[in-house]
């Protein structure tokens, strides 16, 4: 029997994984499927469970060993890999400020892996991390969940979260193939190292394909697996259309105008993000933009629109998406993760891109879901070292935004005035770099969105052949 197991790990991996057509396709194709969840039991609530089986995963907490050996692995990836910018982005912005007991640690780790970081250093360290979990009474509820279920495959939607490194050694522990996706566009040229070592790897691109086989030489070319990504594929699910008539009338918006939609990051990166659309609502009342528009403002999932309070009361006539992703549970680390999208949120995010006629926001992967739809793209990035302002320039000389800002693609705006230009620019003529958009969605997703979860639970079903 072909029997799959899935680790879903938060909300994105949901909106990905369960919100696609990966489970119907996950169905026909395996004789059984169990999720393993990293988010509770209630967030699958909506979605029809008579084919699958849903396990809660016991939530892991790091020991101070196993923190240490991961820690290191991660330094030394970055340190291995410091040439590219954003390795030494990270690196750079990792190192303690303070000097606590494990602020200390971490400064250790700095100092030893300035001389030892190879990967024979790496994968001895990941062997010492792992080596820590085998008594643990988690991994214990792990191993009894697959002595239970026996999958003959073990898919890992995410390849990062350090939580889920027990789990992974219960697979390899018990010699149960092993696959993870490659989470998001920046991960593998921006982020330190996985979470452990998989058996194969699901990538977005050839692009991703070529990124995966130089940051991890011990892979083997066939392992790393060409599929696209479900993360686009509700732009082609039926279920998630809407009209024009229905997207205008929900968010109160005048048909017979023009519409702006500025994405917001979260606060860890988007301290900017009241700056600019203050900026761009300004520009609206002063008629700094030539043309008639109206803006719609959307909030990153990862939290509630707080921040926003003063922005909102100094411009009432700025509408307002605030995604609808509920919060399953409270007492976690990493509580952000625990935030799973509605399909009424889906339907919103489709809608926002398929009928607003210019897209703003600082470096997002919200740039490629507007211009799957062609719509023209402004990235801003108004702060600098020099200027006080959260230093958001320095994303251009990340390795994957970097391709984007060579392609020309989209535009970028570095401050106000630029800001303003771009966007009578766009607005006058959307059509500019619509043959360069297209260039960047081909390299950044080789594949076509239509079957995304068909070509990947295919190619699952037959890695163990």
């Amino acid at each position: 029997m072909k029997k799959l197991g899935i680790v879903i790990t938060d909300g994105v991996g949901f909106r990905n994984f369960i919100m696609s057509d990966f489970i119907k396709e996950a169905t026909q194709q395996f004789d059984s499927v169990t999720i393993y969840s990293g988010l509770p039991i209630s967030a699958y609530n909506a979605i029809s469970q008579s084919k699958i089986t849903i396990k809660e995963l016991d939530v892991y907490v790091e020991s101070k060993p196993v923190w240490f050996f991961r820690k290191w692995k991660e330094v030394a990836h970055l340190r291995q890999h410091q040439s590219f910018y954003g390795m030494k982005d990270n690196l750079e912005t990792g190192y303690p400020k303070n000097n606590s007991p494990r602020a200390l640690l971490v400064k250790l780790i700095y100092s030893c892996t300035r001389l030892v970081h190879s990967d024979a250093s790496i994968l001895l360290a990941e062997k010492w991390q792992f080596l820590f979990f085998s008594k643990n009474k988690i991994t214990q509820s792990y191993l009894k969940l697959l002595e239970e279920d026996q999958p003959s495959h073990l898919f890992f939607t995410h390849q990062r979260p350090p939580f889920l490194a027990p789990f992974l050694y219960t697979a390899q522990q018990m010699k149960i193939p092993t696959s993870t996706f490659i989470f998001s566009w920046d991960n593998l040229a921006s982020k330190g190292r996985m979470l452990g070592t998989f058996d194969y790897f699901l990538v977005w691109s050839h692009l991703m394909q070529s990124e995966l086989l130089y940051f991890y030489p011990m892979v083997a070319t066939e392992k790393v697996k060409v599929v696209g990504t479900p993360q686009f594929e509700p732009y082609v699910m039926p279920k998630y259309n809407t009209t024009a008539e229905e997207f205008y009338a929900k968010f109160r918006l005048d048909a017979n105008l023009k519409t702006i939609c500025y994405s917001c990051a979260d606060i860890s990166i988007g301290a900017n993000d009241p700056i600019v659309i203050r900026a761009i609502a300004s520009a609206i009342r002063n008629n700094g933009i030539t043309t008639k528009i109206q803006l719609i403002v959307r909030t990153s999932p990862a939290e509630d629109d707080s921040r926003f309070r003063i922005l909102r009361e100094e411009f009432p006539e700025i509408i307002w998406n605030v995604p609808k992703w509920i919060l399953t549970r409270e007492n976690h680390a990493e509580i952000w993760s625990q935030r799973v999208p509605s399909e009424e949120d889906i339907k919103d995010l489709r809608s926002l891109l398929e009928y607003v006629d210019l897209n703003i926001n600082m470096c997002s992967t919200m740039s490629l879901d507007f211009m799957l739809f062609d719509k023209p793209v402004i990235n801003t990035v108004f702060g600098n070292q020099e200027n006080g302002l959260y230093n958001d320039q320095r994303f251009l000389n990340f390795g994957h935004f970097k391709k984007v800002v060579e392609s020309q693609s989209v535009t970028i705006a570095k401050n106000e005035i630029e800001l303003i230009n771009e966007i009578n620019s766009a607005l006058s003529n959307p059509n500019q770099r619509a043959a360069e958009r297209k260039a960047m969605i081909d390299l950044q997703v080789s594949e076509p969105l239509e079957g995304t979860s068909k070509r990947i639970t295919t190619i699952l079903s037959h890695l163990n052949d």
